[in-house]
């Protein structure tokens, strides 16, 4: 089972690395493979691979009170 997460979202040009047995997140500058899609989601693009819910809220604590934003 995977426990590190690349994460990307609109408006942020880099990728964050979020290890979660770790619990930290950190700026991942992208190469390769990876490299590439990213500039495919830059341009709009979506890549998922290996997640089953991925939600972007406006803040932890939305996510805290177990709410999506609309």
């Amino acid at each position: 089972m995977a426990k590190v997460v690349i994460l990307g979202i609109p408006g942020e040009a880099g990728l964050w690395l979020a290890d979660l047995g770790a619990g930290t997140v950190k700026p991942l500058n992208p190469t390769g493979d990876l490299g590439t899609a990213n500039d495919l989601r830059k341009a709009g693009g979506t890549f998922v691979k290996g997640v089953d819910l991925a939600v972007a809220v406006s803040s932890a604590q939305v996510a805290l009170s177990g709410h999506v934003d609309g």
